[in-house]
C-alpha cells in the first residue's frame, strides 16, 4: 500500500531539497528524457521561474505529440451534501446549518436530462458527500444506473470505498474514479480532516491502490492547494503517480491541483499559489509524465483555462454547478465552493476552437465495457 511508501518520504527534509534545488538542477532536467522525482522537484522549485517560457514549450510539444491538439469535456453532478465529515475548508462540513439534498433517482435522471440540454457532454462526474448510512455504495450505484443511459463516460468522485465496492461499481457502468488526497502531509491532515471517515488517513491514501485492484478504468488525483506548501504536496503526489504506475499499470490517470475557492466554510487559505505557480505546476507535471491526463475545472478563471488550453492541459469542466440538483431540480441548494468560470459550454467550446484546439465530448464507450 501506498502509506507504506509514503513513509519512506520526510515531509520537512522533501521541502528542503525543493528549496535547494539550483539553476543547473533545473536545466538537467529540461534535457532529460525520462525525469525522476528529483528532476520533478527541480521543475517546482523556485530556481524554475527563470525557465517558464521553456518549460512551456516542451509542455506544448509533449501534449500535442501525446493527445493531439484535442481538450476532453466533462461536467459534474453533485447528487448530495449530505457529509458526515468535518472538513475544515468545506461547504458540505456536517457542522454547517445548511439544508441537507440527497437526490431521489427520479431528480438524478431530471439533471441528467437538464445536462443533456447545456451541450453534447458524454463525459459525466457524480459527485458526493461522504455519508455512507444515507448515500453508500448502494446508492451510488443506483445513481450509474440511472444516469449510463444519459452519457458513455461516468466517473465517480465519493468517499473511498473498499476494492470490492469499486470492483462492483464497475458492472453498473464506472468508469473512472477521482479522489483528492487534499494534503500529504500525514500530521496536519488531521488538523484539516478532524472527525468523520475522512480523518484517516490510511484509508484515504490507501484508497487509490484498492481502485487499481478493483481494475478501475481510470484514476484522478489531486491535493487542495491552499493547505500545506503546495510545492511538496505536488512532488508527493508525482511519487504516488509513480507508484501507481507501477503498479496498476493497466490504469490510466490524471491529477488536478485545485486552487481554494470560497465556500460556506468561510476557511482562508494558508497558501496563495499565483497563476505563474500554477502553470509552472501544470509544465512539471506533463513533462515528468507525458501521459497524464491534466485536468482543469471551474475553479479557474475563464482566459486562463483558455491559455493553459495550449500548453498542458488535456480535460476541462464546462456548466458547472456544485450544488446537489443545481441544473433542475433544487437550483437554491448549498453549493461546495464558488466556481470562477461561469462561461457557457458552447462558448466555452467555440473559444477552445478558436485556439486551435478541439473539443472532444465523449472520448469512451459503453461497447467498451461489454468487450
Amino acid at each position: 500500500m501506498f502509506s507504506e511508501e509514503l513513509a519512506k518520504y520526510d515531509w520537512d527534509e522533501t521541502t528542503a531539497q525543493i528549496m535547494a534545488m539550483t539553476a543547473a538542477d533545473v536545466e538537467r532536467a529540461l534535457g532529460r528524457e525520462h525525469l525522476d522525482d528529483r528532476d520533478f522537484m527541480a521543475l517546482i522549485s523556485p530556481a524554475a521561474a527563470p525557465y517558464l517560457e521553456q518549460m512551456a514549450r516542451r509542455s506544448r510539444a509533449i501534449t500535442e505529440q501525446r493527445f493531439g491538439k484535442t481538450i476532453s469535456m466533462f461536467i459534474p453532478l453533485y447528487i448530495t451534501n449530505s457529509c458526515t465529515n468535518s472538513c475544515v475548508y468545506c461547504g458540505f462540513n456536517r457542522h454547517n446549518k445548511i439544508k441537507r439534498v440527497i437526490l431521489t433517482p427520479e431528480e438524478i435522471e431530471q439533471e441528467c436530462k437538464a445536462i443533456k440540454k447545456l451541450g453534447p457532454f458524454e463525459n459525466l462526474l457524480i459527485v458526493t458527500g461522504e455519508n455512507p448510512l444515507l448515500a453508500g455504495t448502494d446508492y451510488i450505484e443506483k445513481a450509474l444506473q440511472v444516469c449510463r443511459p444519459y452519457f458513455s463516460n461516468l466517473t465517480i468522485e465519493v468517499m473511498p470505498l473498499s476494492a470490492e465496492d469499486y470492483e462492483r461499481l464497475t458492472h453498473s457502468g464506472l468508469n473512472g474514479v477521482i479522489c483528492f488526497q487534499e494534503t500529504y502531509h500525514r500530521e496536519r491532515y488531521k488538523v484539516y480532516h478532524p472527525a468523520g471517515m475522512k480523518s484517516n488517513f490510511e484509508w484515504r491514501v490507501n484508497g487509490f491502490d484498492r481502485m487499481g485492484q478493483a481494475g478501475v478504468h481510470k484514476i484522478g488525483m489531486g491535493v487542495l492547494i491552499g493547505l500545506e506548501d503546495w510545492r511538496t504536496d505536488v512532488t508527493m503526489m508525482a511519487r504516488h503517480l509513480s507508484y501507481l504506475h507501477k503498479n496498476y499499470w493497466r490504469t490510466k490517470y490524471s491529477v488536478n491541483f485545485p486552487r481554494m475557492r470560497p465556500s460556506e466554510s468561510g476557511y482562508q487559505p494558508n497558501v496563495v499559489m499565483s497563476d505563474r505557480e500554477l502553470a509552472q505546476a501544470t509544465f512539471a507535471f506533463r513533462i515528468f509524465d507525458p501521459d497524464v491526463d491534466i485536468s482543469y475545472s471551474t475553479r479557474e478563471e475563464h482566459s486562463f483555462r483558455n491559455n493553459m488550453a495550449t500548453l498542458g492541459v488535456t480535460t476541462m469542466s464546462a456548466g458547472s454547478h456544485t450544488e446537489p440538483g443545481g441544473y433542475a431540480t433544487h437550483v437554491n441548494s448549498l453549493e461546495q465552493f464558488a466556481i470562477s468560470d461561469a462561461t457557457s459550454p458552447e462558448r466555452v467550446a467555440a473559444d477552445l476552437r478558436a485556439l486551435g484546439r478541439e473539443p472532444v465530448w465523449k472520448d469512451w464507450d459503453r461497447i467498451f465495457d461489454e468487450a
